[in-house]
């Protein structure tokens, strides 16, 4: 399915399907749009999906209220006056959370896959998960990035690709939709999550929520899902998790589980629209 353009207030826009209820699909990184152009086709069957590409560095430090913000002018302006679902994919689903936050009026539905954390002891497990999962190979071209790649967008590029092996199982082969990386971005927006988290901001401002929410996740996946979904429960008692063997980061695109992931992903979608 061939993806339509589109541009709301300078940012990138890819529009998929012709009816249905909205979907807003947000990528990861920070600053990694693109990938989740796999997942937007398939919703696409059943739902009018945006695909935005989230903000990039400028004159201003970067923040994660820019960041809602922006995704609330494309649900107020581009959803035609409804409430999409909102499915988000890493960082992603930490935005999705957020702006379920500062708008819990606006959304259907959250669905996070591989949800990022928010907290020190789910940080501290995932390095160690990744630590131990890394190879002497790994570890060295990791190391080596800053000298062996001078542009910082180019390098946050292979360090996600190396990562990616690690935060995977069995991945099946795929075509590189990743757009262009934006370092800057990505550092500015990351800081400003863990300065909010340090604050006591997050995860505490996700009690507002009253949106339905999911969280899909991998039990392959260095993000320990266990661990994140204990840390939202008492703010989230509407919370549902399910997680599959033999999948990572990226249940889309892990040979196991691809297919039964996004009918899964869709059907409950559909589900929380037809509750409305």
């Amino acid at each position: 399915m061939q993806a339509r353009e589109l541009e709301h207030d300078g940012l990138r826009i890819r529009s998929y399907g012709t009816a249905g209820p909205w979907a807003v699909v947000l990528h990861g990184g920070p600053a990694a749009p693109g990938y989740m152009a796999p997942v937007a086709r398939r919703l696409a069957a059943s739902f009018r999906v945006l695909e935005p590409f989230q903000r990039g560095s400028g004159g201003e430090p970067l923040t994660v209220a820019r960041h809602v913000a922006d995704l609330h002018g494309i649900v107020t302006e581009c959803c035609g006056g409804t409430r999409p679902a909102i499915v988000g994919h890493s960082w992603g689903a930490m935005l999705a959370l957020a702006y379920g936050a500062a708008h819990p009026d606006a959304v259907q539905a959250l669905a996070l896959v591989g949800c990022g954390t928010f907290d020190l002891a789910a940080r501290a497990r995932m390095r160690a998960t990744l630590d131990e999962r890394m190879d002497e190979r790994v570890r060295r071209r990791l190391e080596r990035l800053d000298e062996a790649i001078a542009d910082p967008d180019e390098r946050l590029r292979a360090m996600g690709s190396l990562i990616q092996r690690v935060d995977s199982y069995d991945l099946l082969p795929a075509a590189d939709e990743l757009a262009p990386c934006d370092a800057r971005a990505h550092h500015e927006t990351w800081d400003d999550m863990i300065r909010l988290q340090s604050e006591g901001v997050y995860p505490a401002a996700f009690a507002a929520i009253r949106a339905p929410v999911i969280m899909f996740h991998g039990a392959y996946d260095p993000h320990p899902g266990a661990l994140i979904r204990a840390g939202l429960e008492p703010l989230l008692p509407q919370l549902e998790y399910r997680q599959w063997e033999r999948c990572g980061h990226y249940p889309w695109r892990e040979r196991a589980v691809h297919a039964e992931f996004l009918d899964a992903l869709a059907a409950w979608l559909e589900a929380r629209f037809a509750e409305a």
